[in-house]
C-alpha cells in the first residue's frame, strides 16, 4: 500500500506545480518522463515554504517555518511522512543523492524572509544562494542522474541559472515585495526613488548571469535540456519585456507574459537549433 501512497504524493506535488506556475508545469512537460515526478516534486517542496513565508499573513509565519523544518528532516530521516508533498520530497532527496546541505541553505533563506527588510550586498547574495542557486543543485541532481562528476562540471551554470530567474523575479515582484511584504532585496537601490539608472545596473547583472548559465544548459543530457531550455527561454522573454519598460512602471504594476505566449515559447523550443540538442 505504500507504493499507492507513493503515488498520491507525487499526484500532490503535481498538481501544486500546475496550480502555482504555468511556465514550470511547462517546462517540465519538456524533460524525459523519468524526470517528471521528482521535479514536481523539488517545486512542491520550495513552493510550500515560500507560501508559508509570502502568504500566511493571519499566522505564526516563524512557527509554521519551524514545524515545516522539522517534518522535512523528520521526513528524510524515517523515509516517510503523511505530508504527502514532503514524502515526494524525501523519495527524491534519497534517490538521487540530493545534500542535506542544499536542504538547510534553502530552508534558511525561506526564514530571512520572516526578519529580513533591507538588504546587504553579502546578505542578498546570500539569500540568492538559498533561495534559488541551490534549488537549481537540487534539480541538477535529478538531471544528472548521479553522475557526480557531471554535476560537478555543470555545477557553476545551474546556480547562474537559478541567480538569474530570481533576480528577475525579483524585477516583477518588486512592487508586491516592497509595498505589501516590505522586502528590499537589492542592496544599496532606494525604491521609493528606483531610477532607470539602478534598474540598468541590475539588468546588466542579470544578463550576465544568463550568458554564464547558456553553456551549460547545451551541456545538459538530452534527456533534460529542452526542458531547461524552455525555462531560459521564456524568463529570456520576460526580462526583455521588464527591461523596455521604464523604472516607474515595474513599480506600479507585475510584468507577466500571457499563458498563449507561454505556449508559442513551448513550441519553438520543440524544433531549437540543432547544435543545442546534439551531444
Amino acid at each position: 500500500m505504500k507504493l499507492l501512497f507513493d503515488k498520491l504524493s507525487a499526484q500532490c506535488s503535481k498538481l501544486t506545480t500546475e496550480e502555482y506556475s504555468t511556465s514550470f508545469s511547462l517546462g517540465i512537460r519538456l524533460l524525459n518522463k523519468k524526470f517528471h515526478a521528482p521535479i514536481y516534486a523539488i517545486y512542491g517542496f520550495v513552493r510550500f515554504a515560500d507560501e508559508i513565508v509570502d502568504s500566511f499573513h493571519d499566522y505564526d509565519k516563524a512557527a509554521l517555518l519551524r514545524h515545516f523544518r522539522e517534518e522535512t528532516y523528520r521526513a528524510i530521516k524515517d523515509r516517510i511522512s503523511l505530508n504527502p508533498i514532503l514524502n515526494s520530497f524525501q523519495q527524491v532527496f534519497h534517490d538521487y543523492n540530493i545534500e542535506q546541505e542544499l536542504v538547510d541553505t534553502f530552508l534558511d533563506s525561506m526564514e530571512m524572509d520572516l526578519h529580513q527588510h533591507f538588504y546587504t550586498r553579502s546578505i542578498y547574495e546570500q539569500y540568492i544562494l538559498g533561495s534559488a542557486e541551490v534549488v537549481g543543485l537540487m534539480c541538477l541532481k535529478v538531471f544528472t542522474e548521479n553522475n557526480h562528476d557531471l554535476y560537478c562540471h555543470l555545477r557553476a551554470a545551474a546556480m547562474k541559472l537559478g541567480a538569474a530567474f530570481q533576480k528577475v523575479n525579483f524585477l516583477r515582484d518588486v512592487k508586491a515585495d516592497s509595498q505589501e511584504l516590505g522586502r528590499h532585496y537589492f542592496p544599496l537601490v532606494n525604491l521609493n526613488d528606483f531610477t532607470n539608472k539602478d534598474k540598468s545596473a541590475i539588468e546588466s547583472e542579470i544578463a550576465n548571469d544568463f550568458r554564464e548559465a547558456l553553456p551549460g544548459i547545451m551541456q545538459l543530457p538530452l534527456s533534460s535540456r529542452k526542458g531547461v531550455y524552455l525555462a531560459y527561454t521564456y524568463y529570456q522573454v520576460l526580462f526583455k519585456k521588464i527591461k523596455s519598460l521604464p523604472a516607474q512602471r515595474i513599480m506600479t504594476e507585475r510584468i507577466r507574459v500571457p499563458n498563449t505566449h507561454k505556449i508559442g515559447i513551448m513550441l519553438q523550443t520543440l524544433f531549437f537549433p540543432s547544435n543545442l540538442i546534439q551531444q
